[in-house]
């Protein structure tokens, strides 16, 4: 018994090695910041210990960097290849507050940004990294952005160095985001542009404005992650020109990840207060430059937030994408939004982009709000092309009217793609319009409060099947309603045949 206590104590002490993976060949090199000056008070200035730091350890060849318990105060945080950056139990890097002037400032950047600030300048973020090999950022600590910003001021006068990204990765392979925790996290908790062979595991963010952006990025997994975003976006995959060119998104998986819209911090406090934005949601674009293909979403929850949308409105191409075994509740605004605009905010202002080949599948969402459902919509000569809707389950607030019913809405054409500019659907289920090439099968869409719109209004739409569809309906009013359809089969769907 002497003997296990001396073993159990002697692991336990062993705060560096001890939290790493066994190795079979060596140990990893171990760098404690604590060694190089760090004083984790939450008064010092960490970060250019922590900078030595991780400098000594790229100079050796690479190795672990390691943040025992305490709050270390940071501006820019530069990462290297061949590093692992190790958070332990109780360790906080907390965003230096603006007035130390501690960020690095924005890099140059060549030619016109057509994109915005926070996806045009990487180094004014808390961490960074840059044409990396081999980055684990990984541990059960914690990241709180603490003073950095959330708005789009990182270059102009007054705003120089302004520190406004957490975690920010350009052109970098062979990434590992893992087990952390990250709080208040800015413009952007995570920014990958340009980035391949990256995992993000395990990670729950708790932010007020983006959660993860993926943007031109290849080979990416996000797995396992509890993303609360009530101001912006909880994950979206982009494809910006940030790279001074077109970049395509693709091969991305993204699976067992959930995603609210709650007030911020009230996830991490376990109170999940309802929030008035709603936001929170997975969303592609819009940025869409280059576009996204191969793409699939599955196993995800939605609570207190907006649905899914799926945006190509700056001249890319959007194919291959599956998506399948959602669950939302309390559903702002709409569930599922699929939509092809021409605003191409680029240097290409003609070229209008494609959408085609979209799988959704096996979708159960309540609490929808009553201005809109679904939203499938091309434009005028261009239509989406080939989405199959299987197994979708929706309920809906309702409360719809006859004046509703009866609205024509906008096209989105060069407008911002947000449901919010169509306003209220004509159908309170689905909204379909320049489609070519539409399934519907196994389809239940019901409402709470009696809704005077049908529940389908499908207008320019080449090739409608449905199948097993089921439309709750008010007493004089039709289920459906088609306009220009071209190539319309209805099967075992009573009350539409």
């Amino acid at each position: 018994m002497k003997r296990l206590t001396v073993v159990l104590i002697l692991v336990l002490t062993c705060s560096c090695t001890s939290a790493q993976p066994a190795v079979p060949s060596a140990p990893p090199v171990c760098y404690n910041v604590r060694d190089f000056g760090a004083i984790g008070d939450g008064k010092t200035l960490d970060s250019p210990a922590i900078n030595r730091t991780i400098e000594a350890c790229a100079q050796a060849g690479g190795g672990t960097v390691y943040l025992p318990p305490g709050t270390y105060v940071s501006g820019s945080i530069r990462l290297k290849s061949n590093l692992h950056l190790w958070l332990a139990m109780g360790a906080v890097i907390l965003g230096a507050p603006q007035e130390l002037n501690a960020y690095d400032l924005p890099e140059p950047f060549g030619g016109i940004a057509y994109q915005d600030g926070g996806h045009t300048y990487f180094h004014n973020s808390l961490l960074w990294g840059e044409d990396l090999t081999n980055v684990v950022i990984s541990g059960p600590g914690r990241i709180n952005g603490g003073g950095l910003t959330r708005k789009d001021k990182e270059v102009g006068e007054g705003s120089i160095g302004l520190g406004d990204k957490t975690i920010a990765l350009k052109r970098c392979r062979q990434v590992i985001i893992q087990d952390l925790t990250i709080f208040h996290g800015g413009h952007f908790a995570i920014l990958a542009t340009g980035c391949q062979n990256m995992t993000i595991d395990n990670v729950v963010i708790d932010t007020d404005r983006d959660g993860i952006n993926l943007d031109c990025c290849r080979s990416v997994t996000v797995s396992n992650c509890r993303i609360n975003a009530p101001n912006d976006d909880g994950l979206c995959p982009k494809s910006s020109f940030a790279l001074g060119r077109a970049v395509i998104t693709e091969d991305i998986t993204i699976v067992n990840c959930q995603l609210s819209g709650f007030e911020e911090g009230t996830l991490l406090d376990g109170t999940m207060k309802p929030s008035k934005n709603k936001n929170g949601r997975i969303k592609f674009g819009t940025e869409s430059n280059g576009g996204f293909r191969n793409i699939t979403i599955a196993s995800c929850t939605f609570r207190g937030c907006r649905g899914l949308a799926l945006e190509e409105v700056d001249g890319g191409i959007m194919e291959n994408i599956s998506i399948t075994n959602l669950t939302m509740m309390d559903v702002d605004d709409y569930p599922i939004y699929i939509t092809l605009g021409r605003r191409n905010r680029g240097p290409d202002s003609t070229t209008i982009g494609t959408v085609r080949n979209i799988l959704i599948a096996n979708i159960i969402a309540t609490g929808i709000d009553s201005m809109s459902g679904i939203h499938i919509t091309g434009l005028p000569g261009k239509p989406v092309e080939d989405v199959r809707l299987q197994n979708v389950w929706l309920t809906f607030k309702g409360g719809g009217s006859r004046a509703d019913a009866d609205r024509v809405p906008a096209e989105l054409d060069r407008g911002y793609p947000e449901p919010r500019r169509i306003g209220t659907t004509p159908g309170y289920g689905l909204f379909a319009r320049h489609v070519k090439g539409l399934e519907l099968s196994d389809i239940r869409l019901r409402w709470e409060r009696e809704d005077l719109r049908p529940g389908l209004a499908c207008v320019d739409v080449d090739g409608l099947t449905i199948d097993h569809c089921s439309v709750q309906a008010a007493r004089g009013v039709t289920p459906a309603r088609f306009e220009q359809i071209r190539g319309l089969a209805i099967r075992n769907s009573p009350g539409l045949e």
